[in-house]
């Protein structure tokens, strides 16, 4: 998507195997098969030819490798470089989000410029050039304008907003609700009840997020309802896919471990209940999935919980 958009584009793989695939054939076999990487984009297994030079840095690492991959690229970085965050999750432990987390480790050397992306967006979907609309976020209101103008084109449409808090926390926090409609559809549940985790899901989601110094409005937004909506109906939800088998009574690790790709719903929901803790809040459905992916709930028991609390206003 972003190759038309700018005269170079390079790739970091980190599986050197396919990112030598790739070079060959110029496709990814893994993780996007069926799509022709375009001849400007440079693929790459070395961090330093990769960012040498680099005017924007975008990373999509998945949540628990970002320290690290910053870390590693640190010797290469400088601030003259943008950076954007695309990652939809929170750290382990720290529970930071992955805006954070870089200004921590680039912080020491240099204040960094950083925007986060987000939205509702299946890579098979903004691979084939379906319309997409997203929202790009910071403080920086001259970085909000340059990426915007970067990225936005034909097929994806780019809208600004100053609460990375807000767009940060909802892109981590809807793929919990994912799992959640997920374990519902795998039970045999029917719409009433998935559109239930979607509306409550959205409820805990702003209730988090405005604790921590987010906006209402944000996860009213692409970033909050709309990912929300896409990522706990759409079939290529890869959270949603966990409920699902979930649901069916597959076992945690048994579904995990035929996965190539990062179920970012998973860690993130044990970092949003220690971080609904520290703000003295509740996320009941949040810690219902907590306790079935620990194995301490079955599914349906999960939902008697919960429809059983105690009874009260919206």
């Amino acid at each position: 998507m972003l190759a038309p958009r700018f005269p170079e584009v390079r790739l970091w793989v980190y599986e050197a195997d396919l990112g030598e695939r790739m070079r060959f054939s110029r496709e990814n076999d893994v993780f996007l098969p069926g799509f022709s990487v375009p001849g400007n984009v440079q693929v790459l297994s070395d961090l330093e030819p990769a960012l040498e030079g680099a005017e924007v840095v975008l990373s999509v690492t998945p949540s628990q490798a970002t320290r690290a991959v910053y870390a590693r690229m640190l010797p290469w970085l400088d601030p003259a470089r943008l950076f954007v965050s695309a990652t939809k999750g929170l750290e382990s432990g720290t529970l930071l989000r992955m805006s954070e987390v870089i200004r921590e480790v680039v912080g020491p050397r240099f204040a960094p410029r950083i925007a986060v992306l987000s939205g509702p967006t299946f890579a098979r979907e903004v691979a084939a050039g379906e319309p997409t609309l997203l929202v790009v976020s910071s403080q920086d209101r001259e970085l909000n304008q340059t990426i915007q103008a970067a990225f936005s084109g034909p097929t994806f449409r780019v809208y600004r907003n100053e609460d990375p808090v807000g767009v940060e926390l909802a892109a981590s926090l809807k793929n919990i609700f994912a799992i959640g409609a997920g374990l519902c559809q795998g039970l045999g549940l029917g719409s009433n009840t998935t559109a239930a985790v979607i509306t409550r899901g959205l409820a805990e989601m702003t209730r988090l997020a405005v604790a921590a110094g987010g906006q209402p409005a944000t996860l009213a937004g692409l970033a909050g309802l709309g990912d929300l909506v896409l990522t706990c109906t759409g079939q290529l939800s890869r959270n949603r896919q966990v409920g699902f088998e979930l649901g069916r009574g597959r076992r945690l690790a048994e579904i995990t471990g035929s996965m190539r790709m990062v179920a970012e719903g998973i860690p993130t929901a044990f970092a949003a209940v220690d971080l609904a803790r520290r703000h003295a809040i509740e996320l009941p459905i949040t810690a219902e999935i907590c306790a079935i992916l620990r194995g301490e709930r079955e599914p349906r028991m999960a939902v008697r919980e919960l429809m059983e609390r105690s009874l009260k206003e919206e």
